[in-house]
């Protein structure tokens, strides 16, 4: 492999202020791919500096044990056949790109070209001390804060004309909630100011179930009443240049409505307010669905089934032709499937707790009992419920094994549990760390920059740091980016499985490492800087954890 020559002193100041990024890291590499070189192909396409359009993908970071190996990022022999002359980099080339440095990229090592392509690794050790200084801090946040009000609305609450109760609650209603809930926490630490619609009746059954399940939706008293608001929606319906009048309708009483009935032509609203991706079978709305809809803000996210879509873009429509302007978007689950049986949103949720209970009485007998138990059989079992619902790309449907012989297994990865026991885990690995300090076995952990990171060679290590910790806070932004893309119609698509499809990705390679590596070695002091270094990035571990647990409002359980 060709090393860049003196780059010690470089590694060591890194931009403290600017945390490493896998996306300015992939620019960078791609602009000193794209910079000028002392070889232009004679043929094919290029623009006028001599790059060819199809530099899109010039580079693709790893994620791989297998790969990682021996590199982190690669452009393929067939970019670079593109790029230049035979596939040859040019010395001036090869320089620009192991000599990368600047805000937020990752410090390069070393690069060589190889049959596969070009391949480049991370001077690792510095990207640890970087990375893991201050507890990894900067690298649980979005990278960006944002700004703005979103309320997210869940059709499934609204009262239609009772308020649901956990027995009339389906569980395609119920995968919206869970949904609705993830997202504003999601959308809240990007820095969105975030409410949530309908209000509930305080002390109410739905409400209880919400709370069972760890969602804190707003409440208000029984008598409350949102009639002012109505009428106000009301009126400007009335005043609406889209509303019907009666020489305009050309039929009159239909479907037992009475003559004197406000329609709305939904069809003309959004033909001419150039509203994309509603459906054009919308026609006619009579107006008394307006004692659904709600509340004037900057943005709206409905968050519906796909059964009850047509339903909710007659309201958005309706809320338009009243003369709101706000932008309102739709976020449509697909459907909950569970062959041979059929259950409510209350009958799932207390099968899982029963499962869940009965699974904890079998691995730890006589101790499941006491306030205690019920939290941890309470929040396994909020998490079960939660990966099943969310791990499932949100448009496609969900299928779920629900016979009651199934049970809920303690082990291997199976979605929330399997998360649930390896972050507690991590609380048990501490737990005998601080023992061991208190009996003087162990020191303190020193400061980072007290530390030798070269000591983490295990492939484990840098895979934790680089397919986890690194572009956890570029995953968080993710949410915020796709409400803000204009254009695509009534519909957004938001990667809504991602948290959950991380968490168990996540819990696979961190099982696989500890349970591979002794942490807690032996009290000699040649050993500690390898332990103190491996602490350090299990605690960055740990409180990661904890950051994406809480965007799916799941407290870490300490022991199980």
């Amino acid at each position: 492999m060709r090393r860049q020559p003196a780059r010690v002193a470089v590694m060591e100041n890194i931009e403290e202020s600017s945390p490493l990024r896998i996306t300015p890291t992939v620019r960078a590499l791609s602009s000193a791919l794209r910079g000028k070189r002392e070889q232009v192909p004679d043929s094919g396409p290029l623009d006028g500096e001599g790059i060819s359009p199809d530099t899109e993908k010039l580079w693709f970071k790893e994620s791989s044990a297998k790969n990682l190996r021996n590199r982190d990022f690669l452009s393929p022999t067939t970019m670079l056949n593109t790029l230049f002359a035979g596939g040859q980099v040019p010395p001036s080339v090869m320089s620009r790109v192991l000599s990368l440095c600047g805000s937020g990229i990752l410090p390069v090592a070393a690069g060589e070209v190889t049959g596969e392509g070009l391949r480049v690794r991370v001077d690792r050790p510095a990207a640890f001390k970087a990375v893991l200084a201050d507890g990894a801090t900067e690298y649980r946040k979005p990278s960006g804060r944002r700004q703005g009000c979103l309320v997210l609305n869940c059709p499934a609450l609204h009262p239609k004309p009772n308020t649901p109760t956990p027995d009339t609650l389906t569980l395609g209603q119920l995968r919206t909630i869970l949904l609705a809930d993830h997202m504003g926490a999601l959308l809240r630490r990007q820095g969105f100011a975030v409410s949530y619609c309908p209000t509930l009746p305080e002390d109410s059954d739905i409400i209880a179930f919400l709370r069972a399940l760890g969602i804190d939706w707003p409440t208000a008293p029984a008598n409350w009443t949102n009639e002012e608001r109505e009428e106000k929606i009301q009126e400007a319906l009335e005043s609406s240049p889209y509303r019907e009048r009666e020489t305009e309708r050309g039929r009159k009483a239909e479907e037992g409505e009475n003559d004197g009935a406000l329609r709305v032509n939904l069809k003309r609203v959004f033909q001419e307010e150039g509203l994309l991706g509603y459906d054009p079978s919308l026609g006619t709305c009579v107006g008394e669905v307006t004692r659904r809809f709600y509340v004037a803000t900057a943005t709206a996210l409905h968050v519906t089934s796909c059964q009850d879509e047509f339903r909710q873009q007659q309201i958005a429509v309706l809320w338009r032709a009243s003369g709101a302007t706000h932008t309102q978007r739709h976020l449509v689950c697909g459907p909950v499937k569970t062959p041979g049986s059929h259950l409510t949103a209350a009958q799932y949720l207390q099968l899982r707790r029963g499962q869940m209970k009965e699974a904890s009485e079998m691995k730890y007998g006589d101790q499941v009992e006491g306030q205690t138990w019920d939290d941890i059989i309470r929040v396994m079992t909020s998490a079960t419920v939660r990966f099943e619902l969310l791990s499932t790309v949100h448009t496609s449907p969900v299928t779920l094994d629900v016979q009651r012989e199934g049970g809920v297994s303690t082990k291997g990865p199976r979605g929330g549990v399997f998360v649930m026991y390896n972050c507690a885990r991590l609380h048990t690995l501490f737990d005998s760390y601080e023992r061991g300090v208190e009996k003087g076995l162990y020191p303190e952990i020193p400061e980072c920059s007290q530390l030798d990171f070269t000591a983490l060679k295990e492939e484990g290590e840098w895979l934790l740091l680089f397919n986890y910790l690194i572009p956890f806070s570029e995953q968080l932004d993710q949410s915020g980016h796709a409400l803000d893309c204009e254009g695509g119609g009534a519909r957004v698509n938001i990667k809504t499985e991602q948290i959950c499809k991380f968490l168990v990705s996540l819990s696979k390679d961190f099982s696989s490492y500890y349970n591979r590596v002794h942490v807690l070695g032996e009290p000699l002091p040649h050993l500690f800087n390898q332990m103190f270094c491996r602490l350090h990035l299990l605690a960055a571990l740990r409180e990661l954890y904890h950051c994406a647990l809480d965007t799916l409002n799941l407290p870490p359980i300490r022991q199980l």
